[in-house]
């Protein structure tokens, strides 16, 4: 596909004075122009100097989680940046990007971008989640907290709509675990119906789906830096945020101010070594969740005869009869699918352990409110029974993100090695090898392939932790290397760390951030 955005195509622009409008703006609404800055691609330039209407978020939030996290939030502001659905034809359909703001309360350098990952998730409410605790750093003086909704997420509209809130629910207690020829055909005809229904809940449909992916969020992404009136991109991504930052530096790399990468996706790896060595990863993390619990006394996770080995099979004693028999929990159920959710939920960070402890106990006792819970929050489900885009979205990109996994022998050996790297999530069933929703997408893939290449940017800060159960940390190693760029270790078992309290390595990635200043090489915190 024609890449538009060629960096010899651009219109120099210096950074212009943001400037407030007065009058014309409804109540409530602050006019605000503060772009174009920097380079402008040609063709781009309404979108890159665009007026902003910064106003109260209420209206944003759409969800009970949205709502929750930023839609009663005084100190925080909202906007919509609208922007080409098709970067190719600038000049047809336009969608919009929904962004929050928290603006600078000293000595301002610039914007600073955020993306929480999935993909899916909502940068919206992770910015509104962190304004509490950014404020009290220096970055809450120096740096408006920018967080956005990647196209298609959240407020951006339009958003991906797959399934409905009852169709989800339905989802989730559909095992799917037959791996027979039949159990592996009905499973592929929900895989296509499920990628139909994607096609035809969206506005704008196919040509949506195949403008969702992250080659078109960087693109938004130098568009809202434009529109901000940044003449460079100051940027945290989390997770999979680090593939936008650096699928960012490989796009406009001359755009480049500062990137940390924390988490980070290895993107010169194949997906399914990549599937493989994320379940290594929930294993250690399970295995150090066992150590805990078992200090803790009255673990869950011992043998029937009471002996303290092999918790594996402890666990698939608790799980599995939820196959044959989910638990009741008030008018719905927790079935096999949302307690293996709820565990993986719950090892992404050591502080939802003492959920997890709790839901698993109550499983003994034939309960399952905490672990649903835990279900419910990994797929955002409010109490209403309403979702937020997350996992639709999260299908959506993978599927114009990553080669599509056709290869059945291939599918078969990559669902041998995982059950073999994570035996606590064994089913009991042998592998199978049924075609994804994404071997039946109705449209192409468009990102890069390969290892990355951003030559000329400057050294980014790449932060892996040694214990990342979702992200092994050898994936940073491998994108710090790729990036010709400094990698931070952080010593601890959860998933992402910068901003989350731990004072090592907050103080690195602040003094980053505001001055540029790398730590030493080969800095690990613990």
């Amino acid at each position: 596909m024609v890449r538009l955005l060629s960096v010899l195509l651009v219109i120099p622009l210096l950074a212009s004075c943001t400037s407030i409008i007065e009058g014309g703006a409804k109540p409530g609404v602050t006019l605000e122009k503060a772009g174009p800055a920097g380079p402008v691609p040609a063709g781009l330039e309404e979108f890159y100097g665009q007026q902003l209407a910064w106003q109260d978020c209420s209206s944003f939030a759409t969800t009970g989680s949205s709502r929750q996290a930023y839609g009663s939030k005084r100190d925080v502001e909202c906007a919509r940046v609208q922007v080409p659905l098709d970067y190719a034809e600038p000049t047809g359909d336009k969608i919009t990007i929904g962004v929050l703001r928290y603006k600078a309360t000293g000595d301002r350098i610039g914007s600073l971008l955020i993306n929480p990952g999935g993909p899916g998730a909502s940068g919206m409410a992770a910015a509104a989640g962190m304004v509490s605790d950014y404020r009290k750093t220096e970055l809450g003086k120096r740096f408006d907290l920018i967080g956005f909704d990647p196209r298609g997420i959240g407020a951006s509209e339009p958003a991906v709509r797959c399934l409905t809130g009852p169709e989800r629910d339905a989802e989730r207690l559909d095992l799917d675990l037959d791996t027979s020829p039949a159990g592996i055909a009905q499973t592929e005809q929900e895989n296509k119906a499920y990628a139909d229904k994607c096609a035809a809940g969206t506005k704008f449909g196919a040509s949506m789906l195949a403008n969702l992916g992250t080659r078109d969020v960087v693109k938004d992404m130098d568009v809202l830096r434009s529109a901000l009136g940044d003449a460079k991109l100051s940027y945290v991504g989390y997770s999979y945020g680090t593939r936008i930052g650096t699928e960012y530096a490989e796009t406009f790399p001359q755009n480049v101010r500062a990137l940390i990468l924390d988490g980070a996706v290895d993107p010169a790896q194949d997906p399914l070594a990549s599937l493989v060595a994320q379940a290594a990863g929930f294993q250690k993390a399970f295995d150090e969740f066992v150590k805990w619990c078992r200090e803790k006394g009255d673990c869950p996770l011992v043998a029937k005869d009471g002996s303290n080995t092999d918790a594996n099979t402890s666990f698939r004693q608790l799980t599995t009869p939820l196959i044959q028999k989910p638990v009741d929990v008030g008018d719905r159920k927790l079935g096999y699918n949302d307690a293996i959710t709820a565990t993986i939920q719950a090892l992404y960070s050591e502080q939802l352990w003492p959920v997890l402890l709790n839901g698993l106990t109550e499983l003994r006792n034939g309960k399952g409110r905490v672990l649903l819970a835990l279900a419910d929050a990994y797929f955002d489900r409010d109490d209403q029974g309403e979702y937020s885009t997350i996992t639709d979205a999260f299908s959506a990109v993978h599927c114009v993100d990553d080669p599509r996994l056709m290869d059945k022998n291939a599918l078969l050996e990559s669902a041998k090695a995982y059950k073999a790297a994570a035996p606590f999530l064994d089913d009991g069933n042998p592998p199978g090898a049924a075609l994804d929703s994404c071997a039946f997408w109705p449209a192409p893939v468009t990102a890069r392939t390969g290892p990355p290449k951003a030559d000329g940017i400057p050294p980014l800060l790449v932060i892996s932790t040694t214990g990342d159960p979702a992200t092994p940390y050898e994936a940073g190693v491998n994108l710090a290397k790729a990036l010709n760029s400094r990698l931070l270790t952080f010593e601890g078992v959860q998933h992402t760390v910068f901003l989350q309290g731990e004072k090592c390595v907050d103080d690195a990635g602040v003094k980053y951030l505001i001055d540029q200043t790398l730590p030493a090489d080969g800095t690990r915190c613990a």
